[in-house]
This record gives C-alpha cells, structure tokens and sequence, in this order.
C-alpha cells in the first residue's frame, strides 16, 4: 500500500509537467480570449493590460520564484523517472557561464528538473551560481503560460535576453541553452545520441561577447522517456515538419509513452527511465567584443571535444553501450 501511494504521486507530477508543457499555453489563449465576449470580460482586459506592460520581462531575466522551483511535485517527478545531477567540477561564482544542454529530447525534461527546479539541489551543488534557463522566445506570447514559466527563473532565448543576463554587474551568473534547439527533437530516438551542434556556434559567440566560461553538459536517457516516430531526412513528412518549423518555431512530432492508469498501455505519461544529466567541466573563454570567426570555430571546436570526452566518461556508468558514441549533425 504504502508503495502504491507513493508512485501516484511520482506518476502524476510526472504526467502534470507533460500537460503544462503541451496544453497550458493554448488552454489560457483560448480562455483570455473567451472571456472577453462574456461578464467577465473586464477580467481579460486587466491582463492584457498588464501583458502589454510586461512584455519586455522575458528579455530582462524574467521574474524568478523561489517557492515554485521548490514544490514537493519537482521531488516527486524526480523520483519517478529517476532524475539525477552529477557534479564533477566547481563552478566558482567569480565568473559568468554559458551552459550548452544536450540532447532537447522532446521536453527537455532532465534540464528542466534540474536546473528550473530545485528537485536535485542546483543551488547547493553549485553555491553563488544565479541560472537562468533560456527558451523559445515565442513561448512567451501565452498569456498565464508566460508567467508560469518565468517563475522557474526562464528567459527568452534571444541576444538581447541573454546580454541582459550576463551584463549583470554580480558575477556568477549563468545561462542554460539547449543549443540543439526544435530541430534536435526531430532526432529524440530511443537509444540513440544524435546531436544538432557542427553549425549551432551563437553560444559560443555569446560566450566570448562577455568572456564567460563555456560548460558541456549532457542529459542520458533523455531521448528514452518516450517512443518516438522518426522520419528519414529524404520524405515528404520531415519536409513538412522542417517547413513547419520555420514558420513557427517549433517541431510537430509523433511520440507517445504509457497510459495513466497501465503501464501496458499507450498514451502521454512518459516512461520511468533514469535520466542522468552531467555537468561537465568549465572551459576558459577570453572575453571579446567581437570576436572573430577563426575564434569562435576555435573554441566551439574545443567545446565540442570537451562534449564528446564527457559522453564517453560517463556513458557506460549511464548504461550506454561501450559502442555508442555521440553524432554531430
């Protein structure tokens, strides 16, 4: 019994974060909008309002909470999958940091749970470290959805944004960038480690705009919560969903998990497998103001080594197989 009642709660903080990551921005468009044609009316007006008047917060570090990145849920979708955070390098707060996330996956679960939440202790791992977790600029259109994501200390992944955030004048700050992007998902296979970076080199030029160190940091068994449809890069159905990628930002995939109430079953609920997200060790960047190409393919060569030497340390301890190794595209 007892261990019944603790995988319900494991199980559903799990499948909540699902729901709110497909469904909460259209859900909160669609109810703004509607409330505006009935005696509520005034309530949509006021924030719109408002929306219009904090529009520029995304690209000014967003609006942190500390109480929403410690709710009890984090903890337990933590230990469903389970999620893990391993350390193996200090990141002294004396200096500012450009964090690479890879895989995406398809929901970036193993980046959000620990580095948006406080479920695996980022701020004690890492003392003096101030995150700030950069997305779709587009996501911060929703309305309610805005706000919510925000509270988890995200910003809007755009130069402006991310200049804002490293200009602070209190050193330590951080940024984490699924460098990868919506086109990485469209590579979110089962058992498989395929990475969008050979072209992907704006972080690096951030990273040397304001001389902040550059930190790989690798998620295994991201691309395993969920089966996934992959479509080969030569049919009509990937050049749909490349095309509507263009146009809207974000990639339309197939995938599904197990059902809510059986395992046996289909549906969004991802599958429990260990997500063991590394951090790997910094990598000095002299600060230049406009850095040169022969510097940026420098140390993004040298940021890409750094990646892949961190896979093969840790793959094996992640249940990879000794024969896997990462793929750039």
């Amino acid at each position: 019994m007892e261990s019944v009642q603790k995988q319900w709660p494991e199980v559903m903080s799990a499948y909540q974060y699902v729901l709110t990551f497909l469904f909460m921005g259209p859900f909160f468009s669609l109810l703004v909008l509607s409330l505006l044609f009935t005696s509520f009316w005034s309530v949509s007006v006021l924030y719109l309002v408002w929306l219009l008047l904090d529009w520029d917060t995304p690209n000014q570090g967003g609006r942190r909470f500390e109480w929403t990145r410690n709710w009890a849920m984090w903890k337990h979708a933590r230990d469903y999958y389970p999620i893990k955070l391993v350390k193996t390098a200090e990141l002294p707060p004396d200096r500012n940091y450009v964090l690479g996330a890879h895989p995406h996956g398809i929901m970036c679960i193993g980046t959000f749970c620990n580095f948006s939440t406080e479920a695996n202790n980022f701020s004690k791992q890492f003392p003096g470290i101030q995150l700030s977790s950069a997305v779709l600029a587009s996501l911060f259109h929703f309305p309610i959805y805005r706000d919510y994501i925000m509270s988890f200390g995200i910003c809007s992944v755009n130069r402006w944004s991310l200049d804002f955030v490293l200009s602070r004048r209190r050193l330590g700050q951080a940024v984490i960038i699924m460098v990868g992007g919506a086109q990485e998902s469209l590579y979110a296979i089962p058992g498989k480690h395929c990475l969008v970076l050979r072209n992907r080199k704006g972080f690096v030029r951030l990273a040397l705009r304001h001389g902040a160190s550059l930190v790989p940091v690798y998620s295994f068994g991201e691309n395993d919560v969920f089966n996934f449809k992959f479509f080969a890069t030569n049919s009509w159905q990937y050049m749909c969903q490349v095309t509507f990628k263009k146009i809207m930002g974000f990639v339309p995939c197939i995938f599904w998990g197990r059902g809510l109430f059986s395992a046996n079953s289909w549906g969004l609920v991802p599958f429990a497998r260990p997500i063991t997200t590394v951090v790997g060790r910094p990598i000095p960047v002299p600060q230049r103001l406009e850095p040169t190409e022969e510097e940026v393919d420098h140390y993004h060569m040298l940021y890409m080594e750094a990646l892949e030497q961190l896979f093969e340390d840790h793959k094996e301890s992640c249940g990879v197989p000794a024969s896997t190794h990462l793929t750039f595209i």
